[in-house]
C-alpha cells in the first residue's frame, strides 16, 4: 500500500508542477496573444488566429524547457524527452493542442461572440489537460 500511496503522491506532485509550468507558459502565451492581436497583427483579417498561433508557439517553447527540467522526474538525469523521437511527439501533441486551441477560439470568439480573452482562458484549461495526459502517456511514462 505504501508504494501505491507514494506513486499517487508523486503523480499529484508532478501534476502540480505541470500546473505551475502551464501557468507560466499560459502567461507567456496570453501576453503574446494580446500583444500580437492588439499591436502586431492589428489590421489583419486573420489577426486572432495568427496571434493565437504566435502565443501558443511561445508557450510551448517555455513548456517544453520547463517540463524537461522541472516537471517530469523521469526526465531528470536521463535522455527521456530529449531524443528526436520524444521531441517530435512533444511537438505533435503541441500541434494537436494548437488545433484544439484554434478551434476553441473560433467557436467561442467568432461563432458565439464571447470576448476572445475569456475564451482563451477556457480553451487553455482544456488544452492543458490534453497536453499533460498525452505527454505523460507518450513520453514521460
Amino acid at each position: 500500500m505504501d508504494l501505491i500511496r507514494k506513486k499517487n503522491n508523486d503523480l499529484i506532485l508532478e501534476f502540480l508542477r505541470y500546473l505551475i509550468v502551464g501557468g507560466i507558459a499560459f502567461v507567456i502565451d496570453f501576453t503574446v496573444l494580446y500583444v500580437s492581436k492588439e499591436f502586431i497583427f492589428k489590421d489583419l483579417y486573420y489577426s486572432l488566429y495568427a496571434s493565437t498561433a504566435m502565443g501558443f508557439i511561445s508557450g510551448i517553447i517555455v513548456n517544453y524547457s520547463l517540463s524537461i527540467f522541472f516537471v517530469f522526474n523521469s526526465a531528470k538525469g536521463t535522455q527521456i524527452g530529449r531524443s528526436t523521437k520524444d521531441m517530435f511527439i512533444f511537438i505533435i501533441v503541441g500541434i494537436l493542442g494548437l488545433i484544439i486551441s484554434e478551434f476553441g477560439m473560433f467557436i467561442g470568439a467568432k461563432a458565439l461572440e464571447f470576448n476572445y480573452l475569456i475564451v482563451k482562458i477556457v480553451v487553455t484549461a482544456i488544452v492543458l489537460l490534453w497536453n499533460y495526459l498525452a505527454r505523460k502517456i507518450l513520453i514521460f511514462k
